[in-house]
C-alpha cells in the first residue's frame, strides 16, 4: 500500500470515529506514527501470504511423489538444480614408428552436477566425474589394474559481491583456454579434446583456491584467482599435465596466480588472454627447477554457419632441470574452421601442433615436436546430443604416429 492510500485510510477512520472534525483533529506526527505502524503490519501480512503460497505449492509437489519428501524439502528443491554430462568413445588407431594400435570402446566420463542457491547472491556449484567406468581396488586379488577415477573437478562457494562484480572460493576450473572451463561434448568438434588443450593447458584444469571476476566495461570481463599450484618434477620430465595436483591432499607451499581478461565486445566473437605464474613449481620437492610462467591467447567466431577456433598456449620453466630436458619450454597451437551445415550437421577440420620439450636442449627438442591433422563431422540428434566421427592423421618428427578413425556419443542435461 502506498504512504497516500494509508492516508486516505487512515483519514476515512477518523471520520467515521469522530463527532466532528473541529473535535480533535491529530497533528501530522500523530497522523504519520498511524500509517507507519499500519504499513509495517501490511508488509508482515505480505511475507505470510507468500510464505504461506510457498509452501502450498511444496505440499501439492509432496502429494504428488506421494508424501516421500516434506514441504519444506520440496520448497528448498526449487532452488537446487541437478545436471551432468558424459562420453563414450571408440578408438580405432594404426601405430606406426614404434607408437601401439589402439584398438578400444571406453566410457570416457560420466559427469553429475549439483547446483544449490542459498540465495539470489549465494550458491554453490559442485561436479563430479567418474572416469573410464570402472573403480576398482587393484590389491583385492582379482588381477589386472583399475582403469577408471573419481574426482571431484568443482565445488566451490560463488557470492555476489554487487552486480558486476563476483567472489568464489573452494574447487572450481582455471580460466584458461576455450575447453578448460566449457567441455561439455555437444559443444566442441571431435571425438577427443585438442591435443594443445591437452597437454600444455592442460584440460581438464581444476584447483582449490579462491577467486574473483566480473565486467570492467561493455564487452570486457576479467577472472583473477589465488590457487594451488602444479608439482612436476624431474621424475615426470617436468610435464605440465603430470604436475595437476587436483586438490588431492596438495601441497600448498608455492600457490599460483592466474589471470585471465576477455573481450565480447561483438556478437560471435570472444578474444581472451590468460596469464599464470608459479614461483616454484615443483613445490620445493626439486631444487634444479624454478619460476614457471604460463601465456594463453585464443579467438572463438561464430558467424552465420560458419565457426572458428584458434589457440596458442606456451610456458616457460627456469631452472636447470627443465633445462636438461628441453622442458624449460613447453608450447603449441592449434586452427579450427568449422561449417555448420544445417541444424543436425557440422564438419571441421584442425590442424594442430604441440612440443612438451621445445626448449634449450637440442638434441632432445629436435623429435619430441608432435603434429596431427584432424577432419571430421558432428550429428546432433538434439541441441544437447550429439554423434562424432572423425580421421586422424599424425606427423610426428619421432615418426611415432597413431593414424585411424575415432567415433563417440556424447550429451549433456
Amino acid at each position: 500500500m502506498s504512504k497516500v492510500g494509508g492516508l486516505f485510510t487512515v483519514l476515512v477512520v477518523l471520520g467515521i470515529s469522530a463527532p466532528s472534525w473541529a473535535a480533535s483533529t491529530p497533528s501530522m506526527e500523530e497522523m504519520w506514527r498511524v500509517i507507519q505502524k499500519q504499513q509495517a503490519e501490511i508488509d508482515v501480512l505480505r511475507r505470510k501470504l507468500a510464505d504461506a503460497e510457498q509452501k502450498a505449492d511444496a505440499a501439492v509437489l509432496a502429494v504428488e511423489s506421494g508424501g516421500a519428501v516434506s514441504a519444506h524439502a520440496m520448497a528448498a528443491n526449487n532452488r537446487t538444480h541437478l545436471g551432468g554430462y558424459g562420453e563414450m568413445h571408440l578408438n580405432n588407431l594404426q601405430g606406426e614408428g614404434g607408437a601401439a594400435d589402439k584398438d578400444q570402446i571406453d566410457f570416457h566420463r560420466f559427469v553429475l552436477m549439483v547446483n544449490h542457491e542459498f540465495s539470489d547472491r549465494l550458491r554453490l556449484f559442485t561436479e563430479l566425474e567418474l572416469e573410464h567406468a570402472l573403480v576398482k581396488d587393484n590389491n583385492d586379488g582379482g588381477g589386472g589394474t583399475s582403469p577408471g577415477e573419481v574426482e571431484l573437478e568443482q565445488a566451490y562457494i560463488e557470492y555476489d559481491l554487487n552486480e558486476k562484480h563476483r567472489a568464489k572460493a573452494g574447487l572450481f576450473l582455471l580460466p584458461v583456454g576455450i575447453l578448460n572451463e566449457t567441455h561439455e561434448p555437444n559443444t566442441f568438434y571431435g571425438v577427443e579434446r585438442n591435443s594443445v588443450e591437452k597437454n600444455i593447458i592442460p584440460t581438464t584444469w581444476w584447483a582449490g583456491g579462491v577467486g574473483v571476476s566480473g565486467d570492467l566495461a561493455p564487452g570486457f570481463s576479467y577472472d583473477l584467482a589465488l590457487h594451488e599450484g602444479l608439482a612436476t618434477t624431474a621424475g615426470g620430465t617436468y610435464n605440465i599435465r603430470s604436475g595437476r595436483q587436483k586438490t588431492a591432499e596438495a601441497s600448498s607451499k608455492d600457490p599460483a596466480w592466474t589471470g585471465r581478461l576477455k573481450w565480447t565486445g561483438v556478437p560471435g566473437l570472444e578474444l581472451a588472454g590468460s596469464v599464470q605464474l608459479q614461483q616454484d613449481i615443483t613445490q620445493d620437492m626439486d631444487s634444479a627447477a624454478d619460476q614457471a610462467m604460463l601465456y594463453e591467447l585464443h579467438g572463438v567466431l561464430n558467424r552465420g554457419a560458419f565457426g572458428l577456433r584458434a589457440l596458442y598456449a606456451h610456458w616457460d620453466l627456469n631452472g636447470s632441470g627443465p633445462a636438461s630436458v628441453g622442458a624449460d619450454v613447453q608450447k603449441g597451437w592449434y586452427f579450427e574452421p568449422s561449417w555448420r551445415l544445417n541444424e543436425k550437421w557440422g564438419v571441421f577440420t584442425r590442424y594442430s601442433t604441440w612440443d612438451n620439450q621445445a626448449g634449450s636442449n637440442a638434441g632432445t627438442a629436435m623429435d619430441s615436436e608432435k603434429t596431427q591433422y584432424d577432419v571430421g563431422l558432428n550429428y546432433w540428434l538434439h541441441e544437447n546430443v550429439v554423434l562424432k566421427a572423425d580421421y586422424q592423421v599424425q606427423d610426428n618428427d619421432n615418426d611415432r604416429n597413431q593414424d585411424g578413425f575415432n567415433f563417440g556419443v556424447g550429451f549433456h542435461f
